[in-house]
């Protein structure tokens, strides 16, 4: 089952190559941890999903790269191929000479429907090459003109052409302490997004190497961790974070890692240095509205559905049972149903022990309730609004866009 990434605007194109970049680094390094035949598998797997055919032995990103100037498309290509390892096809680039004004409305309204033909035609032949199509991995910023608005143009005409195929958006929120993405968290190691969210170079469960053609990997993935049509806003955090020069003087424990991960979860943490040890979930016999702690000044972290990614040595020993503590979740989904476990003994990059959490949570609604509320003052003060009528935005549609994104943060809040 194969994926099409399509990479828009700057922030797009350059956190679409560190993806493929990371991805095919992953599949070429073993360390040992995995007999020849698994590993083997395993490149085999990265490769169907990711790549093309090879060019003279190089493999071809299957992705659409799109941008309104040349400048960051011809840097991108240039590293790809100097990397030696991969390369994006000669063909797959659509770039013009005029950006998008760093205006979303201009974007959306005016270079999307000029180019819509073109840009589509893109993406339908490379979806065509692909033997068994799975769906789309869409990057994209939430800022500037090109990466908002065309990729808003896009993933709509996605939606519409493309309805029965799986759509995972990874948005760049730029402006925050951390980068959130609607539907992804971002991660400091772009790879990580990547190896989370299509799953089929993660191996397997239980230990066993699943063969990509035997499962839709990234349809699992939406299977398990969006139960509700309401609720599809996931983050990615990950342990252990550290530079490589840092990791020989280190020891990890499973125990170690999956304690921290837990907590970064309870308290809404990103990082491990931001872990609040004082948030506890709410015992069983306490009411569960809002699922704060004691402390009515410490939000609990409540959860829709989990799921962890354990890859390295001694995988099969790590004990997940924190995980499945009924207090994290939402009264109306039972542990057994929100949360699940992918393992695999072959390790990530150079760290002999690592793991994953993908999880549909309450993480954004924090910020996205300030982010609202910002804009529902700019709109009230009427700022910036004639920047997007005069491209045929109406005041109707903010309207419109504040209900829904309320909405979200109501569903969310009322877990």
């Amino acid at each position: 089952m194969s994926i099409v990434t399509v990479q828009l605007g700057q922030c797009g194109n350059q956190i679409g190559f560190e993806v493929f970049d990371a991805l095919l680094r992953d599949s070429h390094s073993s360390h040992g941890l995995c007999c020849k035949r698994e590993n083997e598998a395993y490149q085999a797997s990265c490769k169907e999903r990711f790549f093309s055919e090879e060019e003279n032995g190089v493999p071809i990103a299957r992705a659409v790269l799109v941008d309104m100037e040349p400048k960051v498309i011809n840097q991108t290509l240039s590293k790809a191929a100097q990397s030696g390892r991969w390369k994006y096809g000669q063909h797959a680039c659509f770039c013009q000479k005029q950006g998008s004004g760093n205006n979303w409305a201009y974007g959306y309204s005016v270079h999307g429907p000029r180019h819509e033909e073109s840009i589509m035609n893109l993406i339908r032949k490379e979806v065509e090459k692909c033997d068994s199509f799975s769906g789309f991995f869409i990057i994209m910023s939430m800022a500037g003109g090109t990466g908002s608005g065309i990729g808003a143009f896009v993933t709509q005409n996605l939606q519409d052409q493309y309805s029965n195929s799986l759509k995972m958006n990874q948005i760049i929120w730029p402006y925050g302490t951390d980068g959130v993405s609607l539907f992804l968290k971002v991660s400091e190691r772009p790879g990580v997004v990547a190896l989370a969210c299509n799953p089929s170079t993660l191996g397997g469960q239980g230990g066993q190497i699943r063969k990509s053609r035997d499962r839709d990997h990234p349809g699992d993935l939406m299977e398990h961790l969006v139960p509700h049509p309401e609720f599809k806003m996931l983050s990615v955090r990950n342990v252990p974070h550290m530079s490589e020069n840092s990791l020989a003087y280190s020891t990890f424990t499973w125990a170690g890692l999956l304690k921290h991960l837990r907590q970064m979860l309870i308290s809404n943490a990103k990082m491990e240095e931001g872990i609040d040890w004082h948030v506890q979930p709410p015992s069983s016999g306490l009411p569960s509205l809002g699922k704060m702690s004691l402390n009515k000044d410490l939000h609990f972290n409540t959860s829709i559905a989990n799921l962890v990614i354990l890859r390295g040595k001694d995988v099969q020993s790590a004990d997940v049972e924190g995980f499945k503590d009924p207090a994290l979740y939402t009264s109306w989904l039972e542990p057994v149903n929100a949360f699940n476990v992918w393992k695999t003994q072959r390790a990530f990059s150079k760290y002999e022990k690592s793991a994953v959490l993908v999880s549909n949570s309450q993480f954004l609604v924090k910020p996205l309730d300030m982010i609202v509320g910002k804009a529902w003052n700019m709109f009230a003060s009427k700022a910036y609004i004639h920047q997007y009528t005069k491209f045929g935005i109406e005041e109707e549609d903010f309207l419109d866009s504040f209900t829904s994104l309320e909405q979200v943060v109501a569903s969310y809040c009322n877990l």
